[in-house]
């Protein structure tokens, strides 16, 4: 079956390529800096990053009519929530393991943050996830199992460094899909919020464990920048992947990243994969590609709805404008959204909700 890739797999491919690239270089500064203190620089260079990116949009495209919806109030908890979870505990979690792991090891075992994302998003918020989807997770599954069981001949401390990445990967498929719920705002607005926040927070408690002292300049520098394009800009397109396809398939797609690191990984002089790193590797390929094969299709209703949102006027959006619009897409405001039937290919956007 041929692979059809719209904006919102492209989104989540390109935010895979970049977060995967920048694993091997974060376990190259977990040398150097403290867990916490580094998760704190790579957040601090996205938010640094994407809050830059939003004043030059700002000045390049000056319109009284808005390109993105920006967070309400009622946002905010959702917001502080994922925060929590994907923007404090799980770098903690993330750096403290690359410390200790394999890093090719290390880089695989992230795809099982597309599977907690797809049981989360299946289970718990009731997102549509069919059999194809679930046999790739299964795939997947039993590449992370080959990667943690004791026989391998892994040692203790980097088993544990792999439970503790598997547990950065549970922290993150809960700030994905709680991100998913607030996917509609401004994405650069989400991601400046997330990295300012769990930037601040990670930065003060590294520096409080680490005595305050800052890493040399270089250091710092090239955690910043790791973050900016690694963390900013990949959780950028990340957010616009979960607005457009929805959190598990968002999910499915990032499955790229591992492979990314692993392969960087390589590249890094003591790096070496374990005996069964290329077993895993073929059911993790299984898993990516059962999940980009697939189609999904068919009859279904559209429910009387009004909310804000970037949009362009396709055919889910027929309306018209009670105020001066200059023509150019996309644009926000609110809107109203009759009942419709029809049938064409979908995934689980905020306009595709419905029951199957």
């Amino acid at each position: 079956m041929p692979v059809e890739l719209d904006a919102g797999i492209a989104d989540a491919l390109a935010a895979a390529l970049l977060f995967g690239a920048s694993v091997p270089l974060a376990k190259l500064l977990a040398g150097e800096i403290s867990p916490l203190l580094l998760a704190g620089l790579l957040y601090l260079g996205s938010a640094t990053a994407v809050a830059g990116f939003s004043a030059l949009r700002s000045l390049l495209s000056p319109s009284a009519v808005r390109r993105e919806a920006r967070i309400t109030r009622a946002d905010l908890p959702v917001l502080a929530a994922a925060i929590a979870a994907g923007g404090i505990v799980a770098p903690a979690l993330f750096i403290t393991g690359l410390r200790a792991a394999n890093g090719a090891d290390a880089a695989l075992l992230l795809n099982s943050e597309n599977v907690f994302t797809a049981l989360l998003a299946w289970f718990v918020f009731r997102e549509h996830v069919d059999r194809r989807i679930a046999a790739g997770m299964a795939a997947i599954v039993a590449a992370g199992v080959l990667l943690v069981w004791p026989a391998t001949g892994h040692t203790t401390g980097n088993v544990w460094g792999l439970l503790a990445v598997t547990g950065a990967c549970l922290a993150w498929a809960v700030d994905n899909n709680l991100t998913r719920r607030i996917s509609a705002r401004d994405p650069l607005q989400i991601a400046a919020a997330k990295g300012l926040a769990a930037g601040t927070v990670n930065t003060a408690l590294g520096l409080h464990a680490a005595g305050a002292v800052l890493p040399h300049p270089a250091g710092t520098a090239a955690a910043l920048a790791v973050g900016a394009a690694g963390y900013g800009l990949s959780l950028v397109l990340y957010v616009l992947a979960l607005r457009r396809i929805g959190a598990a398939r968002t999910g499915a797609y990032f499955a790229l990243a591992p492979f990314v690191g692993a392969v960087a990984a390589m590249a890094i002089p003591g790096e070496h994969p374990g005996t069964l790193f290329w077993p895993a590797c073929a059911l993790m390929a299984i898993g990516v590609w059962l999940h980009l094969s697939e189609h999904h299709s068919h009859p279904h209703d559209h429910e009387a709805l009004t909310h804000d949102h970037s949009h362009r006027h396709d055919e889910h959006h027929r309306h018209t404008h009670d105020f001066p619009w200059d023509g150019r897409e996309p644009h926000a405001h609110p809107h109203h959204h009759p009942p419709l039937t029809h049938s064409h290919r979908h995934y689980p956007d905020q306009h595709h909700t419905h029951r199957h």
